[in-house]
């Protein structure tokens, strides 16, 4: 049904966004959310190598989670903390329990994803504005001053946001399978022989994040909506309570590419289809 939904629009609209990092907690100074503010959903610093970038991350506190070649000349640092592990193991909010850092060698620039877009959108009613800005302070240390990326949404919306009508939220997750954790983790181990693995974080109570490995075919799609925005490679997949989710990708990819317009999107138009396929061809 949300497959139609997703066609027909496009038709109508063609037709006419351990590791020493403190974690903030309730004696912390409360910090405001931004209400009805613009938010970017990633923050530019200045261009340096992958081993300097690595480097600087682990000694700021951050832990490095594992590394992707999203493009050819491109590669994504997947980091995590305490503090972001200990906020994303809830159930459905492992998503959040990771940052990416995109060393883009094309636009000779450092990008990250913003903890609070990705916070608010990712951990819903359990956000912590406070560890957000705590976050943002030390990747500020870590690389240097920041400036904003211009892909924004309105902050109201991240936490119930739709790209249209009909589209999948946040909670309208895929549901690739159903089993222990341990079970769900051999059976993705021993899709293509493990080679579809990126990482495995342990989040804590049975929760296990998972980077997966798209087909070449499939993550092109990063090519033709912008590399610029590479570090949404790559997919994740949770384990825990009972299942393996992964974020719808009409949901996913248009968080992440919020400037796209639905035309433009419509050039990716069967990426979402072949992505849940993928995911759950690694469970069967």
């Amino acid at each position: 049904m949300i497959k139609t939904v997703w066609i027909l629009a496009a038709f109508v609209l063609l037709g006419l966004g351990g590791c020493a990092v403190k974690q903030a907690g309730p004696e912390k100074t409360a910090v405001s959310e931004p209400l009805g503010q613009n938010i970017n959903a990633y923050y530019y610093a200045a261009f340096a190598d992958s081993a300097t970038v690595r480097q600087n991350l682990e000694t700021a506190g951050f832990e490095i989670v594992g590394t992707y070649p999203a493009t050819q000349n491109s590669e994504v640092i997947i980091i995590t903390s305490e503090a972001l592990k200990a906020a994303a193991d809830k159930p459905g909010r492992g998503f959040a329990a990771i940052l990416r850092v995109l060393i883009d060698r094309e636009n000779k620039r450092v990008a990250v994803t913003n903890p609070v877009y990705f916070g608010k959108a990712f951990l819903q009613e359990t956000y912590n504005p406070a560890l957000a800005t705590q976050l943002t302070e030390t990747l500020t240390g870590a690389l240097g001053a920041l400036s904003a990326s211009p892909d924004v949404l309105n902050y109201d919306v991240l936490a119930g946001y739709q790209f249209m009508v009909g589209m999948p939220h946040y909670a309208d997750t895929y549901v690739l399978a159903e089993g222990d954790t341990e079970t769900l983790i051999d059976k993705v181990d021993a899709y293509k022989d493990g080679q579809a693995v990126v990482f495995k974080l342990v989040i804590g109570d049975g929760r296990v994040l998972i980077g997966f490995d798209l087909d070449k075919r499939t993550k092109r799609f990063v090519k033709k909506i912008g590399v610029q925005n590479a570090e949404v490679l790559p997919y994740t997949i949770l384990i825990g309570d009972g299942r393996a989710t992964a974020l719808a990708a009409k949901y996913y990819l248009a968080l992440s590419y919020p400037l796209l317009k639905m035309g433009e999107f419509m050039t990716i138009a069967t990426v979402p289809g072949a992505v849940e396929r993928e995911l759950q061809n690694a469970f069967e």
